[in-house]
C-alpha cells in the first residue's frame, strides 16, 4: 500500500510541476486574449439535445466525453437525452456522443457490485451516484465531478480520438470500474451486438453494434458500430462479465446484448485511477493505433492543458470588446456549441467506414498526415443560416473537409447524405441541403474540395428522382421536377410516423435548385443553370394570391381546405404556413411583389411585436417544438432569416432592433434559459445564428448566390477583431467596430468600410474578405435615410 500512496504524491508531484511549467511557457498562451473565461457549457443543457452537452472534447473531435443523467435504455431517436441540469445523479460517464451514435459507458463505484444503474427517482437501486452541482466543474476539454455515494471524484478530457479518466478513490476494499457496452445510450437506440474481452492485464478492447431510430427506414440494411481498446494504469485485482443484473466472475469476455464488464481494485486514501480509452469506427486495430498516437508521453494533466490551449485557439479567431459580461459569455457559449458536433470520423491513420462497409483511405501527405478528416453530422436543414456563414468567415478549413468528406460518400453511395454516422444514412428530415452548402462554400472562395465531382453530386441531389429514399433525401422530389410542386400527401414510414411537408418542400427544393444553378453559372454550365433556375421559381406555384400565404395544393392542383395559416405540420415539418411563407430566402423580392410591400411589411413587423410576448418562441414551455404554432419561432431552424427581411423590404432599422432584441431576451446565460427555454440548439445552429447576430452580418441567401453579401444588423460589441485564413482569403483581419454603442444605441447611423461610406445596408462578402475596418455610428433613434437605396441581392432583382 505504501507504494500505492508514493505514486500518488509522485503523480501530484508530476502533475503540479508540469502546471507549473505549463503556465511559464508561451505555448501556453498562443494568443494573448482568453476567450475561455466566457464559455460556460451548463448554459441550455436542461432539455439538451444528446451531443449538446459533452465538454471533455476538442473542437470536432471523435471522443466527446460526458456525464450521463438520462441515457440508459432511453427511447432513442432525437429527443433530448444524456445530460440535463435538473437531474441530481449520474449513472456513468459516455464516449460516442454524434446524431444517432452513442456507447460505452464507465463509472466508478465503491462497496458492493451493482451493474445496473438504476433510475433517477430511485438511484439506490443501482450504480448511479448524487452529485452536488457545487462540485461541477465543467469547461471547454474538461469536466469533474464528486459523485457522493462512492466519494470518487471524477475527470474528464480528451484528445481527437482518445478519452481520458482520471478517478480520485477513497480508501476501499473493493473499489470498482464498470463498463456497460450492451444497453441504449441517448440516440444509439437497440445494441444488436457487443463484445468484449480482456486482452492481457490492464486492458479491455471490443465493439458496440447498434441499430439506432433513423436508421430503421433510412438505412434499415445498415448498422452503427463503434470500436474501443481500454488502457488502465492499474491491475485489477478481480474482474468478471455481467449481463443486466447477472454477474460472472472471472469471465475474460462478453458477446451479446445487455452486457458489459466490471474490475475491481482495493484503494488506499486519495488513490488515483486513471484509463485512456481509444476510440474508432474502423477497427479495434485501428483504435489501437489512435490510442497509441494520441496518448502516447501525455498525462491527464498535459491533455487537459492542450485541450484548453486548441480551444481557445479557435474560439479567439474572435476577439470581442464591450458590451456586457453576459453577452460576451453568451457569445463565446454560442461560438463554442458551434464548433463542438459534427466531430471527426476518421482514424489518424486516415481510414474510415464507408458506405459499402469497406474501409476507405483518406490521401496522405508528404509526412504521411491525412490531408483532411472525415465527419459524422446531424443534416445541415437551417445550416446555411448560422453554420455555414460562420465556418466560412472563421473556420474554412473545416468548411472544406466537411464539404470533400460528403463528396467521398457519395462516390460510394451514388448520393450526397444530409446525416451521416458511421458511414450510414441517418436523414433526420428527409430533405438534402448539402449541395446548397457546396455550393455556398465555393461562391465563398473555399475550392480546396473536389470541385467537379461534387458539382455532380450537387446537380443530382436537385434534378434526379428515381432512386430516392428517406436516406439520401428528397423522397417526393419527382412531383417538383415533373409538376412544379410536391402536393399535400401523407406519406407513412416504417416506424409510423407520417410524413406531409409539400409545401415545405417545395420551398426548400426551390432554395436549394437556386444554390445548386449558382453553382452552375459559375462554373459554365448554362443548360444546368437555366433549368435549376426555373426549379428555383417553383415556390410561386403554392402562393395563394387570396390570402397571400404560401398554401399546400393536392395533387390535383386545388388548394387545400379550411386553411389556417397558424396550424402546424399541415404541409410544413416543424411550422406552420405564417411562418413558412417568408421562406423564399434566395429571392426576397420576388415575395414582396407577390405579397405587396405594404401587406409585408405590416404583417412581418406582427410577426415580431406579437413574438416577443412569447420570447421569440414557445415562451417558458420546455419542449423542443414548443413555438411551432406560434407567428415565429426563433428555437428552430425554418424561422431563422425572417428578422433580417426588413432588410429587403426597406426598413433595414426594424432588422436592427430585433435582431438585437432577440440576441437579449431569447437568449441567456442559464441551464434552462439559454436558447429559449428547453428548445432545440440543434449541434450549435442557435448558438451560431447569436454569433451572427452579435456581429451585425448576416446573409438571407445563406452564400447561395454566387456572389454573396451580408446584410447589416445590430452589432453588438463595441470592437471585434475576426482572424481570416489567409489560405483561403486576401486578407489577415476584419476589424467590426461601433462608436456610441450601447444597449439603447442600437440602431445604425452611417457605415464606412476602410473610411469610404456604405450607403446600403449590404456589402458584397468578397469584399469584407479583403480586410480592414467595418465601422459603424450608432444611435438610439432609427436613421430611416440611411441603407434604404438599393436592397440586397435577390434572384429577380
Amino acid at each position: 500500500m505504501a507504494f500505492r500512496k508514493n505514486k500518488k504524491r509522485l503523480q501530484w508531484l508530476v502533475a503540479g510541476v508540469f502546471a507549473l511549467l505549463v503556465a511559464c511557457s508561451p505555448k501556453s498562451n498562443p494568443t494573448a486574449y482568453d476567450a475561455l473565461q466566457y464559455v460556460n457549457p451548463q448554459i441550455g443543457s436542461v432539455h439538451g439535445r444528446w451531443f449538446f452537452y459533452t465538454p471533455a472534447a476538442l473542437p470536432f473531435g471523435m471522443a466527446k466525453l460526458a456525464p450521463h443523467t438520462n441515457a440508459y435504455e432511453g427511447e432513442g431517436s432525437w429527443s433530448p437525452q444524456g445530460y440535463d441540469d435538473r437531474h441530481g445523479s449520474i449513472e456513468g460517464f459516455g464516449h460516442f456522443h454524434e446524431f444517432q451514435i452513442g456507447g460505452l459507458v464507465v463509472m466508478p463505484t465503491t462497496g458492493a457490485l451493482k451493474t445496473v444503474p438504476g433510475t433517477l427517482e430511485e438511484p439506490d437501486a443501482g450504480y448511479r451516484s448524487r452529485f452536488d452541482k457545487a462540485s461541477e466543474e465543467s469547461k471547454p476539454g474538461y469536466y469533474s465531478v464528486l459523485l457522493k455515494d462512492y466519494d470518487v471524484r471524477a475527470e474528464l478530457t480528451a484528445t481527437e480520438r482518445v478519452g481520458f479518466h482520471r478517478y480520485t478513490f477513497p480508501k476501499s476494499e473493493q473499489s470498482n470500474l464498470i463498463v456497460d457496452i450492451g444497453h441504449k445510450q441517448g440516440e444509439s437506440s437497440t445494441v444488436t451486438n457487443a463484445f468484449i474481452r480482456m486482452n492481457g492485464k490492464k486492458q479491455l478492447e471490443g465493439y458496440i453494434e447498434t441499430y439506432p431510430v433513423y436508421l430503421t427506414f433510412c438505412d434499415p440494411d445498415n448498422r452503427v458500430k463503434m470500436y474501443f481498446v481500454i488502457q488502465l494504469d492499474k491491475e485489477p485485482e478481480a474482474f468478471g462479465s455481467f449481463v443486466n443484473e447477472q454477474q460472472e466472475a472471472g469471465k475474460t469476455e462478453s458477446k451479446g446484448v445487455g452486457n458489459g464488464f466490471y474490475l475491481t481494485f482495493q484503494t488506499d486514501e486519495n488513490e488515483l485511477v486513471e484509463m485512456q480509452v481509444g476510440l474508432s469506427y474502423t477497427s479495434i486495430a485501428n483504435a489501437r493505433n489512435n490510442l497509441n498516437v494520441e496518448a502516447e508521453g501525455q498525462t491527464f494533466d498535459s491533455v487537459k492543458e492542450n485541450a484548453a490551449l486548441k480551444w481557445n485557439e479557435k474560439l479567439s479567431r474572435f476577439q470581442v470588446e464591450g458590451a456586457t459580461e453576459a453577452d460576451r459569455i453568451k457569445f463565446y457559449t454560442g461560438l463554442y456549441h458551434a464548433l463542438l458536433g459534427r466531430g471527426i470520423a476518421s482514424d489518424v491513420n486516415g481510414q474510415y467506414i464507408q458506405y459499402d462497409k469497406t474501409i476507405g483511405q483518406i490521401p496522405l501527405d508528404e509526412s504521411g498526415t491525412p490531408r483532411y478528416h472525415q465527419y459524422n453530422t446531424d443534416g445541415i436543414w437551417g445550416g446555411f443560416w448560422n453554420l455555414g456563414q460562420l465556418w466560412a468567415l472563421a473556420y474554412p478549413r473545416y468548411l472544406s473537409e466537411y464539404v470533400q468528406s460528403n463528396i467521398d460518400f457519395s462516390k460510394v453511395s451514388g448520393w450526397l447524405h444530409d446525416g451521416m454516422a458511421a458511414g450510414t444514412y441517418t436523414n433526420g428530415v428527409q430533405t438534402n441541403f448539402q449541395g446548397l452548402l457546396m455550393a455556398s462554400a465555393y461562391n465563398a472562395g473555399i475550392r480546396d474540395f473536389e470541385v467537379e465531382t461534387g458539382y455532380e453530386a450537387a446537380l443530382r441531389n436537385e434534378l434526379e428522382y428515381h432512386s430516392r429514399n428517406l436516406g439520401n433525401g428528397k423522397y417526393d422530389l419527382h412531383y417538383f421536377v415533373k409538376n412544379g410542386y410536391v402536393p399535400s400527401k401523407d406519406t407513412v414510414i416504417a416506424n409510423g410516423w407520417v410524413f406531409n411537408f409539400g409545401a415545405s418542400h417545395t420551398l426548400e427544393y426551390a432554395f436549394s435548385s437556386y444554390a445548386v444553378g449558382q453553382f452552375a453559372k459559375a462554373l459554365g454550365h448554362k443548360a444546368d443553370y437555366q433549368k435549376l433556375m426555373t426549379q428555383a421559381g417553383n415556390w410561386a406555384n403554392i402562393f395563394d394570391p387570396e390570402t397571400r400565404f404560401i398554401r399546400p395544393r393536392y395533387e390535383d392542383g386545388r388548394f387545400i381546405e379550411n386553411f389556417n395559416p397558424l396550424e402546424g405540420w399541415r404541409g410544413f415539418q416543424e411550422g406552420n404556413a405564417y411562418q413558412y411563407t417568408w421562406y423564399v430566402p434566395h429571392d426576397p423580392a420576388g415575395l414582396i411583389e407577390k405579397i405587396g410591400i405594404d401587406t409585408f411589411n405590416v404583417r412581418l413587423e406582427k410577426t415580431f411585436v406579437e413574438s416577443q410576448k412569447s420570447l421569440f418562441g414557445g415562451g417558458r414551455e420546455v419542449h423542443s417544438f414548443s413555438g411551432v404554432e406560434k407567428l415565429y419561432n426563433q428555437g428552430n431552424q425554418p424561422c431563422l432569416h425572417q428578422a433580417w427581411l426588413f432588410n429587403y423590404s426597406g426598413k433595414p432599422w426594424q432588422t436592427q432592433h430585433w435582431t438585437r432584441t432577440i440576441c437579449d431576451e431569447f437568449y441567456g446565460t442559464e441551464p434552462l434559459h439559454g436558447y429559449g427555454f428547453g428548445q432545440d440548439e440543434d449541434q450549435g445552429q442557435l448558438g451560431a445564428w447569436y454569433v451572427m447576430g452579435a456581429l451585425g452580418l448576416f446573409d438571407v441567401q445563406g452564400h447561395a448566390a454566387m456572389n454573396p453579401s451580408f446584410q447589416f444588423g445590430s452589432p453588438m460589441f463595441d470592437k471585434v477583431t475576426i482572424q481570416l485564413d489567409e489560405n483561403y482569403y486576401e486578407g489577415k483581419t476584419l476589424v467590426l467596430e461601433t462608436r456610441n454603442n450601447s444597449k439603447e444605441n442600437r440602431y445604425v447611423q452611417s457605415v464606412t468600410w476602410n473610411g469610404q461610406p456604405v450607403e446600403n445596408c449590404w456589402i458584397s462578402r468578397n469584399e469584407l474578405m479583403k480586410g480592414g475596418t467595418l465601422l459603424f455610428e450608432m444611435g438610439s433613434s432609427p436613421n430611416k435615410n440611411w441603407g434604404v437605396g438599393m436592397p440586397p441581392p435577390s434572384m429577380t432583382k
